[in-house]
């Protein structure tokens, strides 16, 4: 059963949950954007049920995916409840795109002009409660020898700004490239996959802030993984891609 972490959003729904705390696998399983839900107090931010259901407000399909690696690899995984669109987790909290007001094309009405105060409530009960809740958990991971990589996992829209992008899958690393490179060996096995090393995304665009402070800060290797979020909509393809990810992530760990 998940293991609710405190502090919490709201008293019903913690902001982090921690599912397979007892885990044996070395490594440490992160979905930061696994949830589209937004808490009562923000109603629906001014959008509507399309948009909250799409790549703006979560990563479709990667918790389905991070939920049954976590079962291959028997690894704990952290998740959050809480919408990147109250707070994208995976930012510097000082960033001004921590809490977006244009998503792609979209504006976020509800936030929008938000006061310090505001501001300073959502770190608190959502960043702050988040991440300390992965610290500890990482700290008592570390001091029992129990964690040698962090891996963040998320997806990603086939088009974006109308710019088409062809990987099925992106590996995202930065000054350590041991645990990708391993991870990239085992993918080029497959002649016809598209893979993105640092695609689409790469730490210059800002998105490497999870493993810095989880991974990097304790001398532990890091990986992103990227999906391409059509390949992950259904249970099936969340299913096949783990399938396909466990042993490669299992084969890395024993390099570490």
């Amino acid at each position: 059963m998940p293991v609710d972490a405190e502090p919490e959003v709201e008293a019903q729904e913690p902001v982090a949950r921690i599912e397979n705390a007892q885990g044996r696998s070395p490594l440490l399983l992160i979905c930061e954007h696994a949830s589209n839900r937004l808490p009562p107090r923000y109603g629906s931010l001014g959008l509507g049920p399309e948009e909250l259901e799409s790549h703006i407000a979560w990563d479709p399909g990667a918790l389905g995916v991070a939920r049954e690696l976590s079962r291959l690899l028997d690894a704990p995984l952290i998740h959050a409840t809480v919408s990147r669109l109250v707070l994208d987790l995976n930012r510097d909290p000082s960033a001004p795109d921590s809490i977006w007001t244009l998503s792609e094309r979209t504006t976020i009405p509800g936030n929008l002009d938000l006061d310090p105060t505001e501001r300073a409530r959502r770190v608190r009960e959502v960043y702050d409660a988040f991440h300390g809740a992965v610290d500890a958990f990482a700290d008592a991971r570390k001091a029992a020898g129990q964690v040698g990589a962090v891996v963040s996992i998320h997806s990603f829209t086939p088009t974006y700004r109308d710019v088409e992008r062809p990987w099925e899958i992106g590996l995202i690393f930065d000054r350590d490239e041991r645990f990708a490179r391993s991870v990239e060996a085992g993918l080029r096995q497959d002649e016809a996959l598209i893979l993105g090393m640092n695609q689409p995304y790469s730490p210059a665009d800002r998105v490497f802030h999870t493993l810095e402070r989880h991974a990097e800060r304790r001398g532990l290797a890091p990986l992103m993984i990227e999906i391409r979020n059509d390949l992950i909509r259904t249970e099936d393809g969340q299913a096949a891609w783990a399938r396909r990810l466990a042993p490669l992530l299992r084969e890395g760990a024993r390099t570490l």
